[in-house]
Parts: C-alpha cells; sequence; structure tokens
C-alpha cells in the first residue's frame, strides 16, 4: 500500500525528530536494561519475553481504559474489515520482538555502544529501501544525496564513536544479531505507522505492535524451553529492570505517532542520535566499563550533524538556489530532499 504523501510543515516534522531523538535515548537506556536482565536470567530470550510481557501488560489496562484506545479498536478491526489495512502491515512487532531478544542476548557482551552500531548499520540502510518503496504512510520518497550521504554519514559516526570496542574481534559475529534487528526496524515502523493511521489511534498502533511481539515471543520461548529447559537464573528483584517494557511502549508509540511526519529514514536517523547520545550518558553516569574517550565524543555529535544533513539538505538547497534566482518562497516545507 503506498500514498501520495501531503505537504508538512517544516515546524512539525522537526519537532517530531526532536521528539524521536528523545526515544532514541530511551532506547539506549531500555538496551541496557534488558542486556542486564538477560545477564541474570542467563538467558536472552526469557529476558525479552519479560520486556515484551510487561509492556504487553501495561497496554491491556491503558487501551480498554481510555476512549481513544476503544475508538482506535473499533476502528482497526473496521479497516481490517475493508481491507484498507491488510494483516501483513500488523505483524510489525515480530521484528520489536528480535529487537529485544537481541538486547537481552547480545548487550551484556557487546555493550550498549557496540549494539548500537550494528543496530544503525542494518536501520539506516534498509529505510533508504523501505522510504523508496513507499512502504510507509508517508509514501514514496526517493534515495537523494542529502538522504544517503545522512544514512552514511550516520554509520561513520557511530563506528567513530565506538571504535575503541573493537579490539576483540570475537565480538564483531555477535554483531550480526542487532545488524539483522536493525535491518527489521525499519520495516516495522513503517507498518506501524500504518496501523496508527488506520486506527487513528497511537495507543492502538502499539497495543497491535506488542500482541504480535509477545505471540512470537512465548512460540520461540516454548520452542526453547523444550530443548534447554527453564533459564539457569533466577528472577531478580531490583525493580528497574522490568522498564524494558514499558520503555518499549514509550518508544513504540512515538514512532508510530511521528513516521508520517519524517518518513522511515528520517526517523531512524533521529532515533539513532539519541541512542548514541543516550549510550555516552549512559557511560558517564553509570559506568560499566572505561568512560567514553574524545573519539566516542566526536561520534556522537557527528551523529547529530547526520540528521540535520538528511532532515536539511534539501530545503537548503532549494532555498540558496531560489534566493539566487530572486524566487525564494516562505512555504517550503520539505525538509527531506524533495
Amino acid at each position: 500500500m503506498t500514498a501520495t504523501r501531503p505537504p508538512v510543515a517544516a515546524g512539525r516534522r522537526l519537532g517530531a525528530v526532536a521528539l524521536a531523538t528523545v526515544a532514541g535515548v530511551a532506547v539506549a537506556t531500555q538496551s541496557r536494561i534488558n542486556g542486564e536482565l538477560g545477564v541474570r536470567l542467563g538467558d536472552g530470550l526469557a529476558a525479552a519475553g519479560v520486556s515484551f510481557g510487561s509492556g504487553l501488560l501495561l497496554l491491556m489496562v491503558l487501551v480498554p481504559a481510555t476512549r481513544a484506545g476503544r475508538r482506535g479498536l473499533a476502528t482497526l478491526r473496521a479497516a481490517l474489515t475493508r481491507r484498507t489495512l491488510r494483516p501483513w502491515q500488523c505483524l510489525g512487532g515480530a521484528c520489536g520482538a528480535f529487537l529485544v531478544f537481541t538486547q537481552g542476548a547480545t548487550v551484556g557482551t557487546l555493550g550498549v555502544a557496540v549494539f548500537t552500531v550494528a543496530v544503525v548499520a542494518g536501520q539506516s540502510g534498509s529505510s533508504l529501501l523501505v522510504d523508496r518503496a513507499g512502504v510507509g504512510p508517508g509514501g514514496r520518497r526517493p534515495i537523494t544525496g542529502a538522504r544517503l550521504a545522512g544514512a552514511v554519514l550516520t554509520v561513520f559516526a557511530v563506528l567513530l564513536a565506538v571504535s575503541d570496542r573493537f579490539r576483540e574481534p570475537a565480538t564483531l559475529g555477535l554483531a550480526v544479531l542487532p545488524l539483522l534487528a536493525g535491518v527489521a526496524v525499519a520495516w516495522q515502523q513503517a507498518v506501524n505507522g500504518w496501523v496508527r493511521v488506520a486506527s487513528e489511534s497511537t495507543l492502538t498502533a502499539t497495543l497491535v505492535n506488542f500482541v504480535t511481539g509477545t505471540a512470537v515471543l512465548l512460540v520461540a520461548f516454548a520452542v526453547n524451553l523444550a530443548i534447554r529447559g527453564l533459564p539457569a537464573g533466577g528472577l531478580p528483584t531490583d525493580l528497574w529492570l522490568y522498564l524494558g517494557g514499558p520503555i518499549g511502549v514509550t518508544f513504540i508509540a512515538v514512532a508510530a505517532a511521528v513516521v508520517r511526519l519524517t518518513g522511515v529514514l528520517l526517523l531512524g536517523l533521529a532515533t539513532v542520535s539519541g541512542q548514541v547520545v543516550g549510550a555516552v550518558l549512559l557511560d558517564l553516569l553509570l559506568p560499566s566499563a572505561a568512560p567514553p574517550d574524545a573519539t566516542t565524543l566526536l561520534g556522537a555529535m557527528l551523529t547529530l550533524v547526520a540528521v540535520a544533513v538528511a532532515a536539511l539538505g534539501g530545503r537548503l538547497r532549494a532555498w540558496s538556489s531560489e534566493t539566487r534566482t530572486g524566487t525564494a518562497r516562505r512555504d517550503l516545507t520539505d525538509v527531506d530532499g524533495r
């Protein structure tokens, strides 16, 4: 399903980018929490199930309790009946489940920063293709020079930020899991955006995401339980280890709400910036290893530059061209290279 993208005011889009960046900081925090939970349980799949399951329980209370949530469920059912929303567009949660599993399975070994590198590398390239195909509700978005430069610069910046973490080649093989998860995240954000549009409710779109993801994780956990038995570690008593689910609810809700304003690539770049900044802050405030050095801080700053390039490159180029020809307009609303 594709759609022609309506004009979006620059102020609204930049506000959406700022909100997505804050959500990215929350993702970095979630990665640290789920990674620690996976270490405590000795099972990344069990940690993912706890995280997704707690988020689903929260939504099962919130959605029926709110008028918008109840109306969204009715609207979603009608959209599926009329086939204006296809069932496959409700499967984004499966990708989210895979991402959360990789948090629990790899962050304890890779660390938040290296985990972020792998996710970014997959997400940036995949977002270009998802936008080009018009999978998301924002319609087709061409691979322009500004958008491509922003994606490439983001990958380079994150690699620079964590360059000191690649001294152990053995960790690179484990990084394949979050790399694949990053590829899946772009598609997840696009289809979740369609559920948000069809249901006219961010809460409902988030609930659909968590229902799908939890169902996938339950099946995987049942298979894992039959093969390996119960996790070696018992449930920890530290309450902060169970905040991954609520944080995930917040992130998915933000992504579903703003993707129609930003497009998949720009949403991905903004959340990447937040993730990197969040990872640096976590290493500074709650260090689990050596504090970040100047190279790491420079890389974090470059991710913000990358978002600016992708978001404003086309707008500034058009403004400069029209200024030279004396035809500059005040209604330039495209900050995405079109």
